[in-house]
């Protein structure tokens, strides 16, 4: 006889639990739940009473993966969790895999969260027939399907759940605006530390460099703009080299600046002018939610999660990747002079985004289901 109700939150990486899901398991330990935590990595976190570290890789058929569907089972059935939570598209496929395999599989309550289907719409062909029909075949052993875009809601609404399975839509995982609201910051000292002209404007991009965030498309927008635009780019990754190279071939080596990843990235939104978002795929940006808190404009791929928050003449502009045309919005803002009604704009509807609002929800869903 089990003394104390479990609970399991399943992602790929370390990083994930860290980023998205401390405040959740904390919400579970005030609730008496033992917690514990399965992904790849060997951090500790708070409120984690077991820390399991699992396999997972992003490449689907690895074998790695083979071996972490492999412990997890183990896990689960010396277990029998209460409730399972997983998130990530690798995580969570073997998660619901291993579930549906194991020796509790009709006492546990498994819920996933999609922070972005791996088919979406413009995709190529083969890669969404493949991934809607993973996600169809793992959704049958689904309690709770979790999604965060409307694109993504309503395809999960063709899915088929388990038993009397529930679909939810919930904004993103949620920021913390009391703590945004809380940044101070000063322009003319951030503009002088890169030696950027008082009288420039900036543009601004925030997110790992590589080939899905597309940095290149501003790159191209920024060399028909007039010299006193400046684009600065926050994150690291492999695609550095590339753009490097291409900021060098475009000659405009005085006019970017890649500062790698910043833990001030607040202080450094408010000291912008714009926030260009040009990425290819996205579930729901937690980047681009943070700039509209600190009041940017902007201007963002025509994708989904970007047209859940960006409403057109009002707090920016969406804009459809195969034009490229990020130039010609940015002008327009300047021209028209809608810098300050899109800022206020998009501060007022972020606040639907907030982290109190989802931690709500979050904990509606989790009370009425357990």
């Amino acid at each position: 006889m089990k003394n104390k109700k479990r609970v399991l939150f399943v992602a790929h990486i370390d990083n994930h639990i860290q980023a998205f899901h401390i405040p959740f398991l904390k919400l579970f330990k005030d609730n008496d739940y033992i917690v514990d935590v399965a992904s790849n990595g060997n951090s500790k976190f708070k409120y984690c009473d077991h820390k399991y570290n699992l396999p997972f890789q992003r490449t689907p058929f690895s074998l790695d993966n083979l071996r972490a569907y492999t412990q997890l089972k183990k896990i689960l059935n010396e277990n029998n969790y209460d409730i399972i939570h997983c998130h990530t598209p690798v995580g969570g496929f073997i998660t619901r895999l291993a579930n549906k395999n194991c020796n509790y599989y009709e006492d546990t309550k498994i819920i996933y969260t999609a922070h972005g289907f791996h088919f979406f719409n413009n995709n190529n062909f083969f890669k969404n027939f493949l991934f809607k029909n993973i996600e169809k075949y793992a959704a049958k052993y689904t309690d709770i399907l979790i999604t965060i875009n409307q694109e993504d809601y309503n395809a999960g609404q063709h899915f088929q759940l388990k038993n009397n399975g529930k679909l939810f839509l919930i904004p993103g995982v949620g920021i913390n605006l009391d703590y945004i609201n809380q940044v101070r910051f000063n322009k003319n000292t951030f503009m002088n530390s890169l030696n950027i002209p008082i009288e420039s404007k900036i543009l601004l991009s925030v997110g790992e460099l590589n080939t899905n965030k597309n940095h290149i498309v501003v790159l191209k927008a920024l060399k028909t703009l007039p010299h006193y635009f400046h684009y600065v780019i926050c994150g690291d990754g492999d695609n550095k080299t590339k753009l490097l190279k291409e900021i060098h071939h475009l000659e405009l080596d005085d006019r970017v600046h890649i500062l790698g990843y910043k833990k001030n990235i607040y202080e450094i939104m408010k000291c912008c002018d714009f926030f260009l978002f040009p990425s290819k795929r996205e579930g729901l940006s937690v980047a681009l939610m943070e700039a509209m808190a600190c009041g940017l404009p902007c201007v963002v791929s025509k994708i989904r999660g970007n047209e859940d928050l960006i409403e057109n003449e009002k707090g920016g502009y969406c804009v459809d990747l195969e034009n490229e045309k990020f130039n010609i919005y940015i002008n327009k803002i300047l021209e028209l002079g809608l810098s300050k009604s899109m800022s206020a704009f998009n501060y007022n509807k972020v606040s639907n985004y907030s982290i109190k609002k989802v931690n709500l929800k979050m904990r509606e869903i989790y009370e009425r289901n357990e």
